[in-house]
């Protein structure tokens, strides 16, 4: 069976990587209360098509590079931008 996980991409920084945050929800029993922790995991974008904001759907995969074990699947949801009028500049 292979790990999917759904997270959104916080860093593009490097080449054919991205950065995925996958959020998880915990129940501290001693105070019982339901937190929410996340983990970073770095993710072969073998065609460079993620960007900022986007949510993706990543699979387990073989091994890339040290620390890459994990691949895009599919972009579930663009990030949202919108362009200024005035400026034409793209923000996210």
């Amino acid at each position: 069976m292979r790990h999917n996980f759904i997270g959104m991409v916080v860093s593009t920084a490097a080449q054919k990587t991205v950065k995925v945050r996958v959020p998880r929800r915990v129940m501290n029993h001693h105070v019982h209360k339901e937190l929410l922790m996340h983990k970073n995991y770095l993710v072969h974008d073998e065609l460079d098509q993620c960007k900022l904001g986007d949510v993706v759907r990543i699979e387990h995969c073989r091994k890339v590079s040290k620390r890459k074990t994990f691949a895009v699947a599919e972009i579930v949801k663009p990030a949202r931008t919108w362009t200024d009028p005035e400026t034409g500049i793209v923000h996210l």
